[in-house]
């Protein structure tokens, strides 16, 4: 059985990921930086993801990758 310590570990976890993610794509649609810039700070996040998540890689791609995609999109006028 999962304690509750263990669920509040995960939970925090979950939400700098988040924070992380929501920062990121700001940065990306607000900054003045370069294409290969924006997508280095994808990878900075995707590794970082993996590291609070060993293992779910395929995950982050699922999930974070279509919204980092997006933003840059939008950001970089790219269709």
């Amino acid at each position: 059985m999962i304690s509750k310590e263990e669920i509040r570990e995960e939970q925090k976890k979950i939400n700098r990921l988040r924070t992380l993610v929501d920062l990121t794509i700001s940065i990306i649609l607000q900054g003045d930086l370069p294409i290969e810039r924006a997508q280095r700070l994808v990878e900075g996040v995707k590794n970082q993801a993996i590291a609070l998540f060993p293992g779910k890689e395929e995950t982050f791609e699922l999930i974070y990758r279509p919204r980092f995609n997006r933003a840059i999109m939008e950001r970089y006028g790219l269709h």
